[in-house]
């Protein structure tokens, strides 16, 4: 890239937010230069080969209900597999289902008083269920925010149904035990996994990215070319060279964003490793996530129950889900514990890959605001789902708002 080249905007990464940004400035008629430093883009959404397996960087769900999903994307072309609405809960009585009665109302009999939850608990859950899908999202921004935890509390669910159920649930989808996770995230979480269908695409969640990705102008991207730092022009490359441009979104991870951004502020990050095993018979034939009461492991699913072409010989292929770096003791113990919940022989099994995943969310705990801005100096802007929430929606809002505040920074200069 020669130093003479120039641009409006140079957007700095080409994971959900980087991609959702540079669409919208190019829309406006924007000149605009996306760099990613990896040879592809999607950041943590990510889809790898590994012994002919289709193995995504972690274990990902898609979910249709999200607002930016259905702007942004053709479901159709993704090829979506759809995953059994509800899950499976490992309890001392074997596996229970905890799954919405009118979509499944034949399989809803685990949530009769006494099996799962108890008839006040019911109660509870039904009412606050109804208030979160029903009530205008308008309401549930506007809320009291507390913790999770608090949430539930405040609703009216027992400790034993958060210990049975929603502890270990939610740590798979918030990647924290405590339930610290915002409680106007949790409530848009709960409202969009009743609202939607949670899938995967035929060719793995990196089909998500790439699909954004082809949607862009010709020129705009560009793989292969990590940034070294913002200078006064724009950006420099690893290789020495220079992109100028007089404004410059930073859509990296948020690591990454605090090295280019000195001083910028940024939350922890979860980290979680998943398992991907494979097996001779597939341990549970149904398309559907499996959690455990005790909370030996996240959740745990059969991907080739979803889609069977994720396994290029027949064999099941089985996803677990670990909070942190497990070290080689506690992966044996985490394979044992899904030979349990399984009722499987879970010896024979083979690690044909594990992938542990940094800032895979970023921390959520309550109170936390769905939005920030992304202007942190002039002519710089920051956007990811570390500056609203850890979520697909999250990242491609936070892109949508970077291109928003750039062009309205470049109407109240053309005003002046």
């Amino acid at each position: 890239m020669p130093d003479d080249e120039g641009c409006d905007v140079t957007v700095v990464g080409a994971g959900a937010a980087g991609l959702a940004c540079a669409a919208d400035l190019t829309a406006a008629g924007l000149s605009v230069r996306l760099l990613e430093a990896d040879g592809a883009v999607g950041g943590r959404m990510r889809t790898d080969r590994v012994a002919g397996f289709t193995v995504d960087r972690g274990f990902q769900v898609f979910n249709t209900s999200y607002p930016q999903v259905k702007r942004r994307l053709d479901l159709r072309a993704l090829r979506l597999r759809p995953f059994t609405p509800g899950v499976l809960v490992h309890t001392g009585d074997g596996l229970l289902r905890f799954t919405d009665p009118t979509r499944r109302p034949r399989e809803s009999r685990d949530l009769l008083p006494g099996r799962l939850a108890s008839g006040r608990d019911l109660l509870a859950l039904t009412a606050m269920t109804a208030r979160d899908v029903l009530a205008p999202a308008g309401r549930l921004r506007a809320g009291p925010d507390g913790t999770t935890l608090t949430a539930l509390a405040d609703a009216g669910v027992s400790p034993e149904l958060v210990e049975r159920f929603f502890r270990p649930f939610l740590s798979g989808v918030f990647l924290e035990d405590e339930l610290e996770t915002s409680a106007r995230f949790f409530h848009f979480v709960w409202r969009s996994m009743l609202r939607g269908t949670l899938c995967l695409p035929a060719d793995g969640i990196g089909a998500v990215p790439a699909q954004l990705a082809s949607r862009l102008p010709a020129g705009v991207l560009r793989t292969g070319s990590p940034v070294a730092a913002l200078t006064p022009r724009g950006v420099a490359l690893d290789g020495g060279s220079e992109t100028r441009s007089p404004r410059v979104v930073v859509a990296t991870g948020q690591r990454a964003a605090a090295g280019l951004l000195p001083g910028l502020a940024i939350p922890r990050g979860r980290t979680v490793t998943t398992l991907y095993h494979a097996a001779a018979r597939p341990p549970l034939a149904e398309p559907v996530l499996v959690v455990d009461s005790r909370r030996r492991f996240l959740n745990s699913c059969v991907l080739t129950a979803v889609h069977p072409h994720y396994s290029p010989d027949g064999r099941a292929l089985v996803s677990t889900s670990v909070l942190g770096v497990p070290d080689a003791r506690e992966v044996t113990a985490a394979v044992g514990a899904l030979g349990e919940v399984y009722g499987a022989d879970t010896g024979a099994w083979e690690l044909v890959h594990q992938v542990t995943v940094h800032d895979a969310l970023p921390a959520m705990p309550g109170p936390h605001p769905l939005s920030q801005t992304t202007r942190v100096a002039p002519g710089r802007y920051v956007c990811g789902d570390h500056r609203a929430t850890g979520s697909l929606q999250g990242a491609l809002a936070s892109g949508t708002r970077a291109a928003r505040e750039v062009l309205a920074d470049l109407r109240a200069e053309a005003a002046r």
